[in-house]
């Protein structure tokens, strides 16, 4: 592979992708590079969506698994039914998002999964231990299917954010009124700024430039690896 043209490299013309949880965050900031990369994109909240991209562009080379939910709480405290919701979209959603996509890709010969892990796995905080648990188990399932699925030319990889300002993780700044308290956000701002020896906070679009990588020719000898953007915020 010879390097000719940067641009051709990182293109998405002629390609399609299909991004899960792209209302918002991270999952929108990825539909919107990955579309201006030159991908035809198909975008959901919580469906997979790889027969609606085949269906429009007759085709799926990149599947993004984004959409997730927050599990907050002492384990201890945790019922069956924040457990059960929380593994239904964090787990059940990717599985499903990934048998999806290789019901595609494997006929094709071709394509590349990217799913949405989270720092959480490599730091371990109270109150949030079922969704860490959750997203640990997308890290594994990522590693396992791309021993799966490689011989069909599948690439699968998961990304592991940091704090990134999103609604997601601003969630526990909100008033009764909907607004946001200024005093707790300059607080949240500060205290992810302190843990990253950057000195600063995630923007979705760091993820996104980071899928956009993966899903591109550039990545075309990467699989099976956590990614990790989060401002080294986690050093495992």
């Amino acid at each position: 592979m010879r390097i000719e043209d940067i641009h051709r490299t990182f293109s998405l013309e002629g390609r399609a992708a299909a991004v899960t949880g792209g209302a918002s965050g991270i999952g929108r900031a990825t539909a919107e590079t990955l579309a201006a990369a030159g991908a035809g994109v198909v975008i959901g909240d919580l469906d997979a969506l790889a027969d609606r991209a085949v269906a429009e562009f007759g085709r799926l080379d990149a599947m993004c698994n984004v959409a997730g939910i927050a599990a907050d709480g002492l384990i201890a405290d945790a019922t069956e039914e924040l457990i059960d919701r929380a593994v239904a979209v964090n787990v059940k959603g990717v599985v499903f998002g990934c048998q999806a996509a290789l019901r595609v890709m494997t006929p094709q010969g071709s394509g590349s999964i990217v799913n949405v892990s989270s720092t959480a796995i490599d730091a371990p905080a109270p109150r949030y231990g079922v969704y860490a648990m959750t997203k640990a188990a997308v890290a594994m399932l990522t590693k396992t299917l791309a021993l799966e699925a490689g011989r069909h030319g599948i690439r699968v990889n998961t990304i592991a954010p940091g704090a990134t300002e999103t609604e997601f993780t601003r969630r526990h700044l909100y008033e009764s009124d909907g607004s946001i308290n200024s005093a707790k956000y300059e607080a949240f701002v500060e205290q992810m700024r302190k843990i990253s020896p950057l000195g600063m906070v995630g923007d979705p679009l760091d993820q996104a430039y980071l899928i956009l990588y993966l899903v591109s020719d550039a990545a075309r000898w990467c699989t099976g690896q956590t990614w990790r953007v989060n401002g080294g915020q986690a050093l495992p």
